[in-house]
């Protein structure tokens, strides 16, 4: 329980960061259709990333907010969508290996040429991942109590 809530903030900022990218891409903006389309078997697996996402994390708000008693379909639910996530999120997570020794080296960053006055966005990404982290071990340390029914609950 402790784990789902400190991921919702990290979580969030990965899916409003990802949902920025596809919105400024397929709104034709030039920077963002340099770089190109993503291959198409991510472009299909997107979906379902996201709804898998956003049913586990709602569906275990859920179940932490209605304590025990809404075990029936709503843990069903949580279960059920817990392991379509992981399976999506595993294959995702595959796709891109390939980019991995890339990211790891410096090679990759944006030449002050190419930065048309903007910057290279480091702190805004430091600060907004610090955030998203901090926000959810608060969340997450807030709903301890919530815990203890499902901690006492006899199956």
């Amino acid at each position: 329980m402790f784990l789902g809530l400190l991921l919702i903030g990290p979580v969030a900022l990965k899916m409003a960061s990802t949902g920025y990218r596809f919105v400024r891409y397929y709104t034709s903006n030039p920077t963002y259709r340099r770089k190109g389309p993503p291959a198409p078997l991510m472009r299909l697996l997107a979906p379902l990333v996201v709804i898998s996402t956003v049913v586990v994390f709602a569906s275990g708000v859920a179940l932490l907010l209605l304590g025990p008693s809404s075990r029936g379909s709503l843990l069903l639910i949580h279960k059920a969508s817990f392991f379509v996530w992981i399976a999506v999120t595993a294959i995702h997570v595959l796709g891109h290996l390939s980019d991995l020794p890339r990211a790891l080296t410096r090679k990759h960053e944006i030449q002050p040429a190419e930065l048309d006055g903007y910057g290279t966005g480091r702190a805004g990404r430091v600060l907004s991942l610090s955030g998203a982290l901090v926000a959810g071990v608060v969340l997450a340390i807030l709903y301890v109590p919530q815990f203890a029914p499902w901690l006492n609950a006899h199956h």
